[in-house]
């Protein structure tokens, strides 16, 4: 049970970082699809609601932002209800990039992360195009 409050908070600040991370406007960054989105407003808890996958990344590379599955114009983006799957590294692989949700995938299928889906941590919290993105 420790370990799991442990993962949760970790998700929660590694998200809530994300989105303070460039406070005007309240937006933060996540990739998806290898491209940067912006999110805005603070994340609104779904605990067990969330459609569309996001992967917050313990441990990964200084620039590693979440990775969602879905952005925008993608027919099953549902206006970020958030799935959220928490992906830590596997002890001795030495962490790199991570932008896709296929990336993140064939990381796991290669022994190199670890995923945890965490239904409680389910939350809601629109995504923007970046800036300059149209």
């Amino acid at each position: 049970m420790k370990q799991l409050i442990a993962i949760f908070l970790i998700t929660a600040l590694t998200f809530t970082g994300n989105v303070l991370a460039d406070p005007p406007g309240g937006f933060g960054s996540l990739y998806a699809d290898g491209e940067v989105y912006r999110t805005f407003g603070v994340p609104a808890a779904t605990p067990m609601g969330g459609r569309d996958n996001i992967y917050p990344i313990v441990g990964g590379v200084e620039d590693q932002l979440a990775v969602s599955a879905v952005a925008p114009g993608d027919k099953d983006y549902h206006g970020g209800l958030w799935a959220v799957h928490v992906v830590m590294w596997t002890a001795g692989i030495e962490p790199y990039l991570l932008t896709s949700e296929e990336e993140v995938l064939e990381a796991y299928l290669a022994g190199d992360v670890s995923i945890s889906r965490m239904l409680e941590a389910d939350f809601r919290c629109p995504v923007l195009p970046a800036r300059g993105k149209r």
